[in-house]
């Protein structure tokens, strides 16, 4: 057998439906697929390789999946985030009013080489923040994000759509250099979503893919709104959802908690290709709901959003429902690194219920693996090193002091490694980051180029302030326990 690239001498953890780990195992890629997976000593037997890389004292596994995350947050990070409410107010003025082009580009490219060097090979990236502030004005915007995730070379699902009503909102461009402001409709965000599907929609051999979203409706929603807008954005989310089933789109929303689940099956807005994320204190119907409709779950255990609430991800996977992970990265006190993520999982839920046996290993590995695959729809070539499915696979190196004895090398991975540990990253076939620093890109260039595009942002926002210690920030005086000061 003739191959491209023959990786061998790791432990290869498969993900496959036998879920097999084989030590000393060997993996062959030819024209961007897995052709072979066995031993190192069948495969080094029957395979001519161009290319045969020596993974001996590694972990040999599945790029990773991060299913819900938030383009733009990583030029904004810590800005504001002991003001309440600041962090995403900077949010709202950043997405709308002072982020043109450059900055998505600059920021993609940041965040992509971030998810690259901790192992994420697929990333689902909502072009905006809080959930209802998308940069879906123009064009323009989501494919500068895409350029910027293409030169990385790793896969990105872009979730773009319309606001939450009322419209028109107010937006604003940078042409050269001078602010510009105008209004927007629900159509023209509409339009603007519709057209990157065209252009972006399983492009660059299936690196870039486009998912519809329109904002959560809560209790809140309906209670505070006028009547009239709400009735719009009932109209607006099944017009969204019918263009996704259309098109064959995942459909995705941020942020619902108790009762919005409810609101989303009697909008029609569930079913199997839907990602909702977050998903907090939800009814025992809803649950069931999740369940019955095949609607897929983003939980994110280190967001905020698990502060207020629980998802209850474990209840969920027990009636045979799909929950995948998220970090809600990048900010405003999280990176993109789904290894600390599926450790606050394992801890997040066993502190829940008091028992150390929740949520096993194996199971949260399967959560940002072959699960967000299933999430995504792409069970059928992501998610598990497979004959046949495309070759993004993750070496890990165990000669790490933290890492060692080497021994049982599943829970290593799990329970101790961190993103900074991979070494390997092939994507489609392709190295894009070997032996732990080379990438396709000059990184200094990638991070002077964010800086400046940050320092711009903070420039034309006006507000320094925001980059400052607060005057609590060493917890001096009154700290806040259990609620109370």
């Amino acid at each position: 057998m003739q191959a491209d690239t023959l990786l061998i001498g790791g432990t290869v953890i498969t993900m496959d439906p036998a879920r097999r780990v084989i030590e000393n195992g060997a993996i062959a890629v030819s024209g961007g697929l897995i052709t072979a997976i066995g031993t190192a000593t069948e495969l080094g037997e029957q395979v001519q390789a161009a290319e045969v890389i020596d993974v001996a004292g590694h972990v040999v596994f599945p790029g990773l999946i991060d299913v819900h995350a938030h383009a733009g947050h990583g030029l904004i990070k810590t800005m504001g985030m002991h003001g309440d409410d600041r962090w995403e107010a900077i949010c709202g003025e950043v997405y709308t009013q002072v982020s043109p082009p450059e900055f998505w580009y600059a920021e993609a490219r940041l965040a992509a080489l971030e998810r690259l060097r901790f192992g994420v090979t697929t990333g689902v990236s909502l072009l905006g923040g809080g959930d209802t502030i998308m940069r879906s004005d123009h064009p323009d915007y989501a494919a500068a994000h895409c350029r910027g995730v293409l030169e990385v070379g790793t896969r990105s699902v872009v979730a773009i759509g319309p606001n939450r009503t009322p419209h028109p909102l107010t937006y604003a461009d940078w042409n050269g250099g001078v602010q510009r402001s105008y209004q927007v409709s629900f159509e023209q965000q509409f339009d603007t979503s519709k057209a990157i599907v065209e252009d972006f929609h399983n492009s660059h051999a299936g690196r870039i893919n486009i998912a519809m979203l329109y904002p959560v409706l809560r209790d809140e929603h309906e209670r505070d709104m006028a009547a009239k807008d709400y009735a719009a954005a009932c109209v607006q989310s099944r017009a969204v959802r019918a263009y996704s089933r259309e098109k064959g789109l995942i459909f995705t929303q941020d942020g619902h908690w108790r009762g919005s689940i409810r609101r989303a099956a009697a909008l029609g807005l569930l079913g199997p290709d839907a990602l909702l994320s977050h998903c907090i204190n939800l009814h025992d119907d809803e649950i069931a709901l999740v369940a019955e409709t095949d609607t897929k779950i983003a939980h994110n255990p280190s967001a905020n959003a698990s502060i207020a609430g629980r998802c209850p991800a474990t209840e969920i996977i027990e009636i045979g429902g799909c929950v995948a992970l998220g970090s809600d990265a990048t900010a405003p006190d999280r990176s993109g690194d789904m290894f600390r993520h599926m450790q606050q999982a394992m801890h997040y839920h066993r502190r829940h219920f008091r028992d150390a046996d929740v949520l096993p290993i194996g199971k949260v590995l399967e959560m940002c693996t072959i699960s967000g695959a299933k999430a995504l729809g792409m069970e059928d070539r992501l998610g598990s090193l497979e004959v046949g499915k495309a070759a993004d696979i993750v070496t890990l190196d165990l000669a790490r002091p933290h890492l060692q004895p080497g021994n049982m090398p599943v829970h290593r991975l799990v329970c101790f490694a961190n993103g900074n540990d991979v070494s390997n990253v092939m994507i489609g076939g392709e190295m894009v980051l070997s032996d732990a620093c080379a990438t396709r890109l000059h990184e200094a260039e990638v991070l002077r180029d964010a800086a400046s595009e940050a320092s711009l942002m903070i420039e034309r926002m006006g507000t320094a302030e925001d980059l400052a210690l607060p005057a609590d920030f060493w917890g001096q005086g009154e700290i806040r326990s259990g609620g109370r000061s």
